[in-house]
């Protein structure tokens, strides 16, 4: 019903807007009652054998929400609702920021992708936290970045008073310096900057009563040669691990006229690359850290080639826009049938 109805409706309008629609429309149906009953008895598929432990947390299912869908942490508990086993909140800074100037998002109907610059719009780690004190069981992830106005030289502080800030409220943490849409971030996937960040959030973290999982979030437009640095950097500064990727800047064999947009490329034209990116990480290391697979997810078959190729966990972002909440089901069914 998603895609023959709902999903041509929802296209006829500005992508961000509809995204907004939906958050409201989402959060009213839900509070009708037996309607979250409704979505779960959909959408979610509880099976033990979809459990899995991955640096050191238990997930209901592999299958999360990828970062940048809920950003404020503002619906995580409805989405929960359509079978995800877990979701990644962000990227939020210290301070609000209303992001780059509007249009900012686009839809790439013919290639069955988005292309994004919003640039961390977010209203700050602090407004975050306030609904994640509510949460009711679901695992999140927090995914942090710098402010736009602060340099380079400075970032280290923006990640470490996110951090500090959301360390109560958070399963895991992700460091994301691969956003094409801030100014110079991408410079900080440099080896230096990049180990002294991770590493001065790993001694915060390791100050901690009880430390949390730290993952960095790459691009998928880094060489051979800085994916090996990321394995040495994961290596010498000990986080749990990776997630395999962000959006690209390419737009190799784009057919949309929306193509010529500036912005990070997400969807279907990313399933390749991000999979070799992860079949790369892994095999380059050895299987020595985690995971968690993003970028392209179209389908059940999709997903599954991102667990052969060595990701533990994987996430939806565009595909669950373009193919619907049954998506998820679809990706937990075909993982049982493997096991099968």
């Amino acid at each position: 019903m998603y895609k023959l109805l709902i999903r041509p409706i929802l296209f006829w309008f500005d992508p961000e807007k509809v995204h907004y629609f939906s958050f409201s429309f989402i959060r009213l149906i839900t509070k009708i009652p037996f309607v979250p009953t409704l979505l779960k008895w959909l959408y979610q598929v509880d099976d033990p054998r979809l459990e899995r432990e991955v640096f050191g947390l238990k997930f209901k299912n592999p299958v999360g929400l990828a970062a940048g869908f809920d950003k404020d942490a503002k619906l995580y508990q409805e989405l929960s609702l359509f079978g995800f086993g877990f979701i990644e909140i962000g990227t939020l800074t210290p301070k609000p920021q209303d992001g780059n100037p509007k249009k900012r998002l686009f839809r790439l109907k013919e290639d069955n992708a988005i292309i994004n610059r919003m640039g961390f719009n977010n209203g700050g780690v602090d407004a975050a936290v306030l609904r994640l004190m509510k949460n009711k069981g679901v695992l999140i992830g927090g995914n942090i970045g710098k402010n736009k106005v602060t340099e380079n030289e400075n970032a280290t502080s923006d990640y470490l008073i996110c951090f500090d800030t959301l360390f109560d409220y958070v399963d895991y943490f992700v460091v994301n310096v691969s956003s094409p849409n801030t100014p110079n971030l991408r410079a900080l996937q440099d080896k230096e900057p990049l180990t002294t960040l991770l590493q001065t959030l790993q001694n915060q973290n390791l100050n901690k009563p009880k430390q949390k999982p730290i993952l960095l979030k790459i691009a998928p437009d880094l060489t051979d040669e800085q994916l090996l640095d990321i394995i040495d950097i994961v290596r010498e500064t000990k986080i749990a691990g990776v997630i395999a990727t962000n959006t690209t800047i390419s737009r190799d064999g784009l057919q949309s006229e929306n193509k010529v947009e500036t912005g990070g490329l997400s969807g279907k034209p990313l399933t390749k690359r991000a999979t070799e990116v992860i079949r790369f990480l892994s095999e380059k290391s050895h299987k020595a850290f985690p995971i968690i697979g993003v970028g392209g997810i179209h389908s059940a078959e999709d997903a599954l080639e991102k667990l052969d190729a060595g990701a533990s966990l994987v996430q939806l972002y565009t595909g669950f826009i373009y193919e619907g909440p049954n998506l998820i089901k679809q990706i937990n069914r075909k993982i049982l049938e493997k096991t099968l």
